[in-house]
């Protein structure tokens, strides 16, 4: 079985070891050293470019490095008929849960104001709510929509979820649809976003939402960067409609140099990093996919490419 790779270039070797170590009889070929189309049976990759996978005609199954695919199914030459899974990984979670509280903690302490005090060289001690205080939104309550409710709970926060289609938990009460959007939004201080990207979501960090929430709130987005207005964003700060706001993920990666985020006062940026799927664990995965499609069993995992997760 002939596997092509394609990652970030400094994850590539420990890709690879993972990879050889838990799946034998696999022969793998790097992008873009792809050779012939026509041998490659599975293809495990982050952003494969537009026409790759629709090229290799004995395709059999593509795995995403990543929890989403929309970078995978933005390509209109996906063939459908080739299965398509999703990554869920123990480090993968824990790296985003890490990043999320660290988030909501940096806005429910205001840290924006110290920092701007620090860098003013002034002295400005002030009081902020503690967790029980603070009610996190959490919109997309899938595997890590859920671990960071969890995590958040302990710690106290105040937890709701919001999702498109109705879910029940017995910890967290959800929302979910346009109606349920409406209830939520007004309820929330910080608003977390890790929803798929989907036709249906694109956009959805915009002047609507802002508009929804209590004045003073804050947005972290470790979602996709295809969520977020950003002008919109911009604006609803400037206003002070939004106080601040945690990003990992933009519309345009690396975000250029000279847009406006890069110097707002009460932005947070970091390069994509809220949680990158580390290859030792994540190779389980990827392992129990290629193992369920050689014996011929059910795909765990698998992504319904007609709603996009």
């Amino acid at each position: 079985m002939k596997l092509l790779l394609k990652t970030d270039r400094y994850l590539l070797g420990r890709w690879k070891d993972a990879l050889y170590q838990r799946i034998p009889g696999l022969e793998i070929v790097t992008f873009p050293f792809v050779g012939d189309p026509s041998d490659i049976e599975v293809v495990v990759a982050w952003e494969p470019p537009l026409g790759l996978l629709a090229s290799m005609p004995n395709l059999k199954l593509v795995i995403s490095t990543g929890a989403g695919v929309d970078h995978i199914l933005k390509d209109p030459s996906y063939p459908k008929d080739v299965p398509l899974v999703r990554m869920v990984d123990p480090g993968l979670t824990q790296g985003m849960v890490e990043y999320v509280v660290m988030a909501a903690l940096l806005c429910s302490r205001k840290m924006h104001r110290t920092f701007s005090a620090q860098a003013r060289k002034v002295w400005e001690p002030e009081t902020t709510p503690l967790a029980p205080d603070v009610t996190v939104g959490i919109m997309g309550m899938g595997v890590l929509g859920r671990a960071c409710a969890g995590a958040l709970r302990g710690m106290g926060y105040n937890v709701i979820g919001w999702s498109r289609t109705p879910k029940e938990f017995d910890d967290v009460q959800n929302f979910d649809g346009l109606d349920g959007l409406e209830k939520f939004l007004p309820r929330t201080q910080i608003l977390v976003c890790l929803l798929p990207l989907t036709a249906e979501t694109e956009g959805i960090l915009g002047r609507g939402t802002f508009n929804r929430l209590p004045a003073g709130a804050a947005v972290i987005n470790v979602g996709r960067g295809g969520h977020m207005v950003e002008d919109e964003l911009i604006v609803a700060l400037d206003k002070g409609k939004v106080e601040v706001a945690v990003l990992d993920v933009f519309n345009e990666e690396p975000l250029p140099v000279d847009h406006a985020l890069w110097d707002h006062p009460r932005v947070f940026l970091t390069p994509h990093i809220a949680s990158v799927t580390p290859p030792e664990s994540a190779i389980l995965t990827l392992a129990e996919a290629v193992n369920e499609l050689r014996k011929g069993l059910p795909l765990t995992n698998l992504v319904d490419t007609t709603l996009g997760y």
